[in-house]
């Protein structure tokens, strides 16, 4: 039994919302990201691949497994939804241990998996601490933990990073490259960073539909030529702003450095080197997604 994901023609509909459009994926082991703005259908998908949300159109399997035998697609996979809340009044290890009942374990490996698990996400030293007195950061790593009690094969992690300080958002991007050494991993998410630090393979997701399968390196290789530099006054900014696809913009003084999307050479514009926020955006705005703020705080695309 291998770990890939096969998607096939994917449809889900909340009432006459259509929340996936004909998604077709092929997964395989390592790490995964799937990138897209908050309710472009990423956590929906994310559900579906859990078992949470029944299928409606299309094909899934997970493992050689049809999404169908939830039961046993249950069995292979953890998952850490988006809003994680566990029993706050347990602390860290009593927590785990009663997750681990819940998982079937029995006494002996319930605590073999937790004193691994708590040490592997760095949260041994913690293990007394109450979760509701746990950082955000904290909590996120428990989260991960309690995903890997059953020894998943395919773990499953749904925009895990969203309001986690800087340095704690690096030790959770490096858990994740981690355990993806020997898992399938999905990091859902719609912050670029997350998945230029993490991911080979992506898929970038809006309105439902994906609009870009592949590696990093591609959606790199087809933002070349796109991507400019420019120096404006302030004054100039506002007209520049209503005429170009900006990415980014910085002010110094009286002058703006701006960083845009464009089909030609601009006048007084330089060309540079496409970042995957630039390429990103190049996505978004090719399907004719208006006013995109990322989630660094760059400009938006018009």
């Amino acid at each position: 039994m291998d770990n890939s994901i096969e998607i096939k023609g994917l449809n889900k509909f909340y009432g006459k919302k259509q929340a996936l459009c004909n998604v077709s994926l092929s997964i395989q082991p390592g790490m995964f990201g799937l990138l897209g703005r908050n309710g472009a259908g990423k956590t929906t998908l994310m559900k579906t691949l859990a078992t949470l949300l029944k299928k409606q159109e299309g094909e899934v399997a997970i493992c050689g497994i049809p999404i169908e035998n939830a039961k046993e697609i249950r069995r292979i996979i953890g998952y850490l939804p988006q809003e994680f809340s566990m029993y706050p009044s347990m602390n860290v290890a009593e927590a785990m241990d009663y997750l681990g009942v819940l998982s079937g374990l029995n006494k002996k490996e319930r605590k073999e998996r937790t004193d691994a698990l708590l040490e592997q996400v760095n949260l041994t030293q913690h293990r007394k601490k109450k979760v509701k007195a746990l950082s955000g950061g904290m909590k996120r790593r428990l989260g991960i933990a309690q995903a890997l009690l059953n020894h998943p094969k395919v773990l499953i992690v749904d925009e895990p990073t969203a309001g986690l300080d800087p340095e704690e958002r690096v030790r959770f991007r490096n858990l994740l490259s981690e355990i993806a050494e020997d898992k399938t991993v999905i990091l859902s998410t719609h912050i670029v960073g997350d998945i230029e630090a993490t991911c080979e393979d992506i898929a970038i997701i809006n309105e439902g539909s994906v609009i870009y399968d592949g590696t990093v390196g591609e959606l790199l290789n087809d933002a070349k030529g796109k991507v400019f530099t420019l120096e404006a006054s302030k004054r100039e900014l506002a007209l520049l702003k209503r005429e170009l696809a900006i990415t980014s913009m910085h002010a110094q003084g009286s002058k703006a450095h701006i960083r845009f999307l464009a089909d030609g050479l601009v006048q007084g514009a330089e060309e540079c080197e496409p970042n995957m926020e630039d390429a990103y955006m190049l996505y978004l705005k090719a399907n004719g997604v208006r006013d995109v703020a990322l989630e660094s705080g760059i400009g938006g695309v018009r």
